[in-house]
């Protein structure tokens, strides 16, 4: 499979839409290392599916926002004047500025190059120098506001001008954790990185239990063994699996009256592709919000969220140190990964039962989905005449 190939690539995808799970094997290294292929990702994937930036306690109040990309694109998370959260394009109308960096609490957005002004909606306020009754017409100048979606706290945002139904996807899943109340629990914690990795191997290594306890001997085995890992079906928005404990949690542990003690005594690892991926525990739970910045670097947001109001510094630093601890192993065993991909005596091996790599299988299911037919045009799924891919 040569670089740049990416009609061998969806020939790849329609053929692994009709393996056999016992069949299934990890994906060739073009799909992590060819830049033509991102490039496919970015516009059909990033570009068009709701991406989660973040969580609505990062804009408690009116006039707080953050800023953030989606497939390149500046976009600014605010919450209005009105209390509603609004997602608009960071582009000034004028001449093409990012109004507004970082994160932090605003009454306008206020341009740094001619100073154009915009309310919390995004509409003009003041154009200095400007005749308000000659050009200055609201479609040319008013912040184009995006499709924003709150679920379980967080906060997804699709450039697409009609994007799926994100709830009625997320349906079953919710029901799944709908005991734990995501939309409850409070961030106390959020970084952000960037590794030298392709977004998949971050996405792929969240979302398998495989490796945690052959990689995470003296952090996460001692909690949540590989042993107790569960795959559950995936769904059209989702996949994901649950981790037991290796110690009963107590009925008087951190979490909601809702949750029975099967729930209180399981983690929930789930995903929603493209971007954002989720640790639920009763007590705490944690995330990522990945997006490629390049075929082979990631940006990662990552964050606690914890339930409940008595968490005191020191248990909330021994979250935030097992977290960093495990982020730590991780990326230092991705780095390694990603240079192996690159080789060209890397073979695609078979991956291991659903249990442990089942959620791999279905991250590759969905980009089957997505990315198996060709836009200019190639045969779809079950065709005749595919060419061969090794």
């Amino acid at each position: 499979m040569t670089a740049g190939d990416n009609r061998a690539l969806r020939q790849h995808l329609r053929r692994l839409l009709r393996q056999p799970d016992d069949l299934a094997r990890a994906l060739p290294g073009a799909f992590y290392t060819d830049p033509s292929w991102l490039a496919a990702e970015i516009s059909e994937l990033f570009a068009v599916q709701w991406v989660c930036l973040g969580r609505r306690e990062e804009i408690p109040e009116p006039g707080d926002y953050f800023t953030a990309e989606v497939a390149g694109e500046p976009v600014i998370i605010l919450r209005g004047e009105d209390s509603a959260p609004r997602a608009l394009a960071n582009v000034c109308r004028h001449r093409g500025t990012v109004l507004a960096e970082g994160a932090g609490r605003l009454q306008r957005l206020v341009c740094p190059y001619h100073h154009w002004s915009y309310d919390l909606r995004g509409n003009l306020l003041y154009a200095p120098g400007m005749d308000p009754s000659g050009p200055l017409r609201e479609e040319d100048t008013r912040l184009r506001e995006l499709p924003l979606a709150e679920w379980m706290g967080f906060l997804f945002v699709s450039l697409a001008d009609e994007p799926p139904d994100l709830p009625a996807a997320l349906a079953p899943l919710a029901g799944r954790i709908r005991n734990y109340h995501l939309e409850e629990m409070h961030l106390r914690h959020l970084e952000t990185e960037t590794w030298d990795i392709n977004w998949k191997c971050l996405f792929e290594n969240f979302m398998e239990g495989y490796h945690l306890s052959p990689l995470h001997r003296k952090t996460l085995h001692r909690v949540n063994p590989t042993r107790l890992c569960r795959h559950f079906p995936a769904g059209d928005g989702y996949l994901g699996y649950t981790v037991g404990f290796t110690e009963r949690v107590g009925e008087g542990a951190a979490g909601h009256p809702d949750l029975s003690e099967e729930e209180r005594n399981t983690c929930v690892m789930f995903a929603v592709p493209p971007g954002l991926v989720v640790g639920v525990g009763s007590d705490y739970s944690s995330f990522i919000c990945l997006q490629p910045d390049g075929v082979e670097r990631v940006r990662a947001r990552m964050g606690l969220f914890f339930f409940g109001d008595e968490w005191t510094g020191a248990a909330l630093e021994d979250a935030v140190r097992l977290f960093r601890e495990t982020m730590a192993e991780d990326k230092a065993v991705l780095l390694r990964l990603q240079r192996g991909l690159r080789s060209r005596h890397y073979e695609p091996g078979p991956l291991a039962p659903p249990d442990l790599e089942g959620t791999c299988r279905d991250l590759h299911r969905y980009l089957a989905k997505h990315m198996a037919g060709d836009p200019a045009g190639q045969a779809p799924p079950g065709s005749p005449g595919e060419g061969g891919v090794p």
